[in-house]
């Protein structure tokens, strides 16, 4: 057997044993991400429910568009609110990571509602899928919101960081009640940021691995991953956005923030962050980015009472 026979064998082998790892693994990963839980924050010394900031707080679960249950606090604001906020956290976070950035809400006098997503943190549902289905269930926490006598009259804003960005985005494209968006570190669509990941987990970029995972994760989950395209749906928004991002985000690209940008309605604002990575954004710019973030909802949610 020659040499060139061998090899061209062992590069057959290499492909379908990869295939079919992938086929069993890949809609694993997709669908079912590891749940960060509190034993992450309680090691970090981060606080772990409003509580741990002092903050009065109802915790509560409410109905997704599906039979899961999804678990939230809401914080309201000391005196009369400026309007209420709707955090989304990332992919296998959950609502704790959300506890910074609602205190800051809180202290410039915002309602804040935090939940975890569905397959995410306390709340059940079987499968995620990166706000298919997800931003059907922000119209649902907007009800909830709404039949609340202290929120009922108040605009709503939601702020969205890496697949809550994802998610803030999607939704903001068929729910009118949403009066403005932050997206920090937001993909493009689900079919690019899947390539990005299987060249950074397995380094080969080959498309016909992402296309049996998605396939086989479409069937399993039910759902196509062709619509999850905030490039898409940014087209259709037509209340204002800012879109984040840490320019060292190895993650997901801020040049895709920049093409969402792009594709996006007036206003618009795009806030790039030096030295900022995918999770740190808030570290790094700290005041300047409270600042920003908080001028943004402000004018846009305060602005409108």
């Amino acid at each position: 057997m020659s040499l060139l026979l061998i090899l061209f064998i062992a590069a057959v082998l290499f492909l379908v044993t990869t295939s079919l790892v992938l086929l069993v693994i890949g809609p694993v990963m997709l669908l079912n991400p590891h749940r960060r839980g509190k034993e992450y924050y309680a090691a970090c010394s981060q606080p772990l429910s409003p509580a741990d900031l002092k903050l009065q707080f109802s915790d509560f679960w409410f109905q997704s568009t599906g039979t899961a249950q999804l678990h939230a606090w809401y914080i309201p604001a000391n005196e009369t609110a400026r309007g209420t906020i709707l955090y989304l956290h990332g992919v296998g976070d959950n609502k704790i990571g959300g506890l910074p950035l609602a205190k800051v809400f809180h202290r410039h006098g915002f309602n804040v509602m935090l939940y975890d997503s569905r397959a995410h943190g306390m709340s059940e549902g079987k499968y995620c899928t990166y706000g298919y289905y997800e931003r059907h269930d922000v119209k649902k926490a907007i009800d909830v919101l709404l039949e609340r006598h202290d929120t009922h009259s108040q605009t709503i804003g939601v702020f969205g960081t890496s697949m809550g960005a994802a998610i803030a985005v999607q939704a903001a494209a068929i729910e009118a009640r949403i009066a403005a968006v932050v997206a920090e570190g937001c993909f493009t669509n689900l079919r690019t940021i899947t390539v990005d990941y299987q060249k950074r987990l397995i380094r080969l970029p080959w498309h016909f691995l992402r296309n049996l995972v998605m396939k086989r994760s479409e069937f399993l989950a039910d759902f196509d991953h062709h619509e999850v395209s905030p490039l898409q749906s940014v087209k259709n928004i037509h209340v204002p956005i800012l879109f984040i991002h840490g320019k060292n985000d190895t993650f997901i690209r801020y040049q895709y923030s920049e093409e969402l940008y792009a594709a996006a309605n007036q206003p618009k604002e795009l806030y790039l962050i030096e030295n900022a990575s995918h999770t740190d954004i808030h570290q790094v710019a700290r005041q300047e980015y409270e600042e920003r973030v908080v001028r943004f909802f402000e004018t846009y949610l305060a602005g409108h009472h």
